[in-house]
């Protein structure tokens, strides 16, 4: 390639959008969950969050053991083909597109998220079945319409969509701007279109105490919520049992049981009526 070709300038641009001089959530969640695309600030941080709370690297794991257990359960049980990914994070193990398509083959899935190291790593979330699709957006939360406009060069937004927001509205530090966030992105999906939410609650002293660490340590700040708040994003949807509840105790597989333990991360399944 060329010194001006555009596929090496949108390269070069990604890498200079990545500071490595702060930690940053994709990136620590990632070494939480075991991945290697992290920097040694994030494990340095990790490492002084679990000294004070080791319980958030259960609450990382069975976070993402609920997505699993929620995209089979959508994909095998009420026939979704469609999966709006938003705050996608690191590709790890058993990322959205694998599970839905491991179940239905022709599921398609567009991913969202505004981390370059995200971008950077993106094409490793665009693998799919021959039958379906994966598409990734650069593109932010707080602009739901655009995200919805861009996801129509792979979704039918005519048909129901899932839309995953799991371990990121705690991102958005107003719970009401949150809220209308999650309702507008709902207001341009059908009825039948699901919402599936997780995220850290302010459920345990540990919590509370981790949540000001990570936010002191000049990281986007991520503010953990009451049950309440995260139950409240479900508003005006028919709720899957079991309801609201701790992301362990959502619909737990046999695979899952080691892990069925109290976290301080809850999670839920939502229809639109």
């Amino acid at each position: 390639m060329s010194e001006h070709d555009p596929q090496l300038a949108a390269a070069a641009d990604i890498r200079a959008r990545i500071d490595t001089s702060k930690p940053h959530s994709a990136r620590f969640w990632n070494y939480f969950v075991g991945g290697k695309d992290h920097y040694e600030i994030d494990r340095e941080t990790g490492d002084h969050i679990k000294d004070i709370f080791p319980g958030l690297v259960d609450v990382a794991r069975t976070s993402r053991q609920f997505l699993g257990r929620a995209v089979r359960h959508l994909a095998g049980e009420q026939g979704i083909r469609q999966f709006l990914d938003i705050g996608t994070g690191l590709p790890t193990a058993d990322n959205t597109h694998e599970v839905a398509q491991r179940v239905a083959p022709d599921s398609r899935i567009v991913y969202v998220d505004s981390d370059p190291l995200v971008l950077a790593h993106a094409r490793a979330l665009l693998t799919s079945t021959p039958e379906g699709r994966t598409a990734y957006l650069d593109a932010d939360l707080y602009a739901p319409e655009e995200i919805l406009k861009a996801a129509e060069g792979t979704l039918d937004l005519s048909r129901p969509v899932a839309l995953m927001i799991l371990n990121t509205l705690g991102h958005v530090a107003d719970h009401d701007r949150a809220r209308d966030l999650v309702d507008r992105l709902m207001a341009g999906l059908p009825s039948g279109s699901y919402l599936v939410i997780s995220d850290s609650t302010s459920t345990s002293a540990g919590m509370i105490a981790a949540s000001e660490a990570y936010n002191s340590s000049g990281a986007v700040p991520y503010y953990v919520r009451s049950v309440d708040e995260i139950a409240a994003f479900f508003d005006g949807l028919e709720l899957a049992e079991p309801g609201v509840v701790q992301v362990t105790q959502w619909r737990p597989e046999s695979d899952d049981a080691a892990d069925a333990t109290a976290v301080d991360a809850y999670g839920a399944v939502g229809r639109k009526p």
